[in-house]
């Protein structure tokens, strides 16, 4: 399973909890799938290839929604080049950093990904294991 740990100040330092897959917001008259596709790109610099197919639609911790897709594929996670942003850091200073979206990606066999998924989307880890049969 292939999951991001998101870039910025809020991020840094954790590990256990704080990965997710590579997700985003959908804009005005995009489909889901179109917008998971151009969100990996953003975030990982390369367009998925082959047929995604619906995974899961789960609701986070937060109240946001993510419908996610499932993709068999093969990435240099070590290889990604994750679009940027700009964040007023440390906050109230007047001065602004450049982060990565994502600032690491990595394969995990679907039982490590259990420990280090963020807890509000393991669910999708459990559809996963079902479409997969194990």
């Amino acid at each position: 399973m292939l999951l991001i740990r998101p870039g910025g100040p809020f991020w840094r330092g954790r590990d256990q909890g704080a990965w997710m897959i590579p997700k985003g917001a959908i804009e005005d008259g995009e489909a889901a799938l179109d917008a998971a596709s151009r969100e990996f790109e953003e975030e990982l610099g390369t367009r998925p290839g082959g047929t995604p197919v619906p995974l899961a639609v789960i609701r986070q911790t937060g109240g946001k929604w993510v419908e996610a897709f499932a993709l068999e594929g093969d990435l240099d996670a070590a290889a990604i080049v994750s679009n940027r942003f700009s964040l007023e850091y440390p906050p109230k200073t007047g001065r602004f950093q450049d982060f990565p979206e994502v600032e690491e990606a990595r394969w995990f066999a679907l039982s490590e990904a259990r420990a280090m998924i963020l807890n509000s989307q393991s669910p999708l880890l459990d559809a996963l294991e079902g479409m997969v049969g194990g």
